[in-house]
């Protein structure tokens, strides 16, 4: 089961350079009324659309689910629509580390598991088709909106704004799949109308994935508000949830901090598995919410 299989040996140790702590002016208001029409709250959250890459070599990564691996020095580059790739090297091993990637047409997963390193792998139409089977609950590319570039089309909000007890402003919208319609549950900041929390839950309204996203700063340039801390969790239909931590010290915005032509491209890892031919048990239960707008999220 590749939920199982990405358990990697403690006998690895290090630690990765600490992400500085920078103090920042915060973000400047751009909502200036509580309850916001949904055009105003999507203009303020599609901000992001200013950025068309994302890059980073100062990294850490802290796979939590997996407590036998240290923090790991990580690389990160994202390209819109579906360009994506996340690279943590282990200490100590050299060629050895954890891989996610996404490009047009394919993702993958690379984990190293004993000596050797194992690639998990799927085409994204192929795979989005076997979604309420799959073993993992959403493919890479959605990282690229856990880590600060959602969108809010407002012709798809199914409930919302609606400002929360917490002061914050929630939003639920429809997420059209082959596998059926997914809804993804928005937490937005009142004032500078960047997004801090996501949830997604599939047909069934089980919680598949979550990310909160934290220290945020703004970047006038662009004239928009980036997390540098992000934790995310993915539900899986069976197995433990699989969590972890990704922190940034700096971004370089519309471009890339790499020349690799293969940037974007599948490994050509020996030992693979193709995703799409291992299914998932019976969805799990544990991960549910009422589905109401308004309620308070875990």
């Amino acid at each position: 089961m590749f939920v199982s299989a990405i358990a990697i040996s403690g006998g690895m140790i290090g630690c990765a350079r600490t992400v500085a702590t920078i103090d920042v002016p915060p973000p400047p208001r751009v909502l200036t009324n509580p309850t916001p029409t949904i055009e105003e709250l999507a203009t303020a959250i599609n901000r992001t659309d200013a950025i068309q890459q994302l890059s980073t070599n100062s990294a850490r990564l802290d796979v939590r689910s997996m407590a036998a691996i240290p923090k790991l020095s990580a690389t990160m580059h994202l390209r819109r629509e579906r360009s994506f790739r996340l690279r943590a090297s282990l200490p100590i091993v050299m060629g050895a580390g954890l891989d996610m990637g996404s490009n047009d047409s394919e993702f993958w997963f690379e984990v190293p598991e004993g000596v050797t390193q194992t690639l998990y792998y799927a085409n994204h139409q192929t795979y989005a088709s076997n979604l309420n089977r799959a073993v993992l609950p959403v493919d890479p590319s959605w990282l690229m909106q856990a880590i600060g570039l959602p969108r809010l089309d407002p012709a798809s909000v199914l409930a919302g704004p609606v400002l929360r007890g917490d002061g914050m402003i929630e939003v639920r919208t429809a997420e059209p799949t082959a596998a059926g319609t997914f809804q993804r549950v928005m937490l937005v900041e009142p004032s500078a109308g960047y997004v801090t929390h996501l949830f997604l839950y599939d047909p069934n309204q089980r919680l598949v994935a979550k990310s909160v996203a934290s220290k945020h700063q703004f970047y006038d340039t662009v004239n928009v508000v980036l997390p540098h801390a992000v934790d995310v969790a993915l539900y899986p239909a069976a197995g433990p949830p699989m969590e972890m931590s990704l922190e940034i010290s700096n971004y370089s915005i519309n471009q890339l901090l790499t020349d690799d032509p293969g940037l974007f491209v599948l490994p050509a890892t020996p030992r693979r598995i193709d995703l799409t031919t291992l299914t998932a048990a019976a969805p799990a239960t544990a991960y549910r919410d009422s589905g109401s707008i308004g309620t308070r999220l875990r």
